[in-house]
């Protein structure tokens, strides 16, 4: 078997990143019984198989390795090679195997060898027998190991997804999930089916030298690129949210032991609270004392729908406003109130209208939630990033204060109720095994 020096080998760059637990397993394996496995490389030395025992004897320290060379005439016979060695390992991501599936078909089709739709792939058109006989999509999703539904949604996840959402998936929950996958790659289908006709007509326009023309569609194209991409990070984001929001509802929002004794405040109208980063305030939430204490740049505000709704404030002070109801005469509300609407979700059994004087774009797939807490979590994460401000004027049961708290969020709630204030601090107590704090005195 050939030594080859290390430096020699050409690691493509579109080789699956390296997994570091699994490269410290080979480590110590090659260190303690040598490489069992020799690498596979090319003729022309770029890697075939081997990525992480290649990587395990770099960290080693070693110089050179003993390699399997194989002969390709050509480089797409060479990546064929090293999709197939990867395709045999168990421990891809649907979206890694899918993408290795498009392009392993692509290079197929462009080696003679993929039977398009109408062909005979037996015969050719002028008659004389094809050997080997062209793959169709059955065949190669039999290679792979798949049922051609399965193959077939592969393919479309691949070429369908935004390169640039596919790198927001890639080591994410969703990116485990092929049903969440294909949801996102089904968004913005029509933006990205008029981007490819807009591209055939730049490069027609090209092709005659049409300026103007090459111009316009190159505009269309960016355009509808990015309204695909824009519909992809928003069905992405949905994605996430549902299955955090699942995840919560699931776990059923089980408390830790408090660290503390609990101690149960006596809350007073007018008092405000600090619960760690939490601002609580005790009083009417649509009196001027609560706006003074928001902050102006608010990314959610949560509300309930009140019999004496005053709380149009919301929307000047939160990108997104969103209110729950009941079913009901829903549109009535959303009619003769001066919050700008935008859309309406239906999550479980609640409504809840969204608001914002920005265009807000609308999930497009659907959403099965139950409960009052998979919904605030499905909003918050939703609408939310890591640290952003979120707005409560009604306490409820804490269900918005525990998920900022245990989502990172900073939550700026109050209620005019002292006892469901008082419940809510208490139920933070519990989640965080610390204490409050009433503004004003040092503790």
């Amino acid at each position: 078997m050939p030594i080859v020096s290390i430096d020699q080998i050409r690691i493509g760059l579109n080789r699956r990143p390296v997994k570091g637990e699994k490269v410290q397993e080979l480590k110590e394996s090659i260190q303690a019984n040598g490489l069992l496995n020799p690498i596979t490389v090319d003729q022309k030395l770029n890697l075939i198989a081997g990525l992480h025992r290649l990587t395990a004897c770099k960290l080693l320290g070693l110089e050179a390795v003993e390699c399997h060379i194989v002969n390709y005439e050509n480089s797409d016979q060479s990546r064929l090679a090293e999709i197939d060695e990867n395709l045999i390992r168990n421990e891809l991501e649907p979206l890694e195997r899918s993408e290795l599936w498009f392009e392993r078909d692509q290079i197929l089709g462009r080696m003679g060898l993929r039977a398009k739709v109408g062909d005979n792939q037996y015969t050719a058109k002028g008659g004389a027998t094809v050997s080997p006989p062209l793959k169709r999509t059955v065949e190669l999703a039999r290679e792979v190991g798949y049922s051609e539904r399965t193959f077939q949604h592969g393919k479309q996840i691949a070429k369908s997804i935004h390169s640039e959402v596919k790198q927001l998936i890639k080591g994410s929950p969703i990116a485990d999930s092929p049903t969440a996958l294909l949801k996102v790659a089904r968004a913005g289908s029509k933006e990205r089916i008029l981007a490819e006709e807009s591209q055939k007509a730049w490069e027609l326009a090209q092709t005659r030298g049409d300026a103007a023309e090459s111009a316009k569609q190159a505009q269309l194209m960016l355009e509808a690129r990015a309204k695909q991409k824009d519909l992809q990070i928003l069905a992405y984001k949905s994605a996430m949210a549902q299955r955090e929001a699942k995840l919560a509802l699931k776990k059923g929002q089980r408390q830790p032991e408090p660290a503390i004794a609990s101690h149960e405040p006596s809350v007073k109208v007018g008092e405000e609270w600090m619960l760690g980063r939490h601002l609580v305030y005790c009083d009417r939430t649509a009196n001027s004392e609560f706006r003074n204490l928001l902050p102006s740049n608010a990314a959610l505000a949560i509300a309930t729908l009140s019999q004496t709704w005053e709380h149009n404030y919301l929307v000047d002070e939160a990108r997104v406003v969103a209110v729950l109801r009941s079913e009901g005469h829903i549109y009535n509300f959303y009619r003769h109130n001066q919050m700008p609407f935008q859309y309406e979700l239906v999550l479980g059994n609640l409504y809840v209208g969204i608001f914002s004087h920005q265009s807000i774009l609308q999930p497009q797939t659907p959403i099965n939630i139950d409960g009052v807490e998979g919904i605030v979590n499905y909003l918050i994460n939703l609408y939310t990033n890591q640290n952003n401000f979120v707005i409560a004027p009604f306490m409820g049961n804490g269900e918005i204060l525990i998920a900022c708290e245990r989502m990172g969020r900073i939550c700026f709630v109050g209620d005019e109720n002292p006892q469901l204030v008082n419940r809510g601090i208490m139920r933070w107590q519990k989640w965080t095994g610390k204490l409050p704090q009433k503004m004003g005195l040092v503790s």
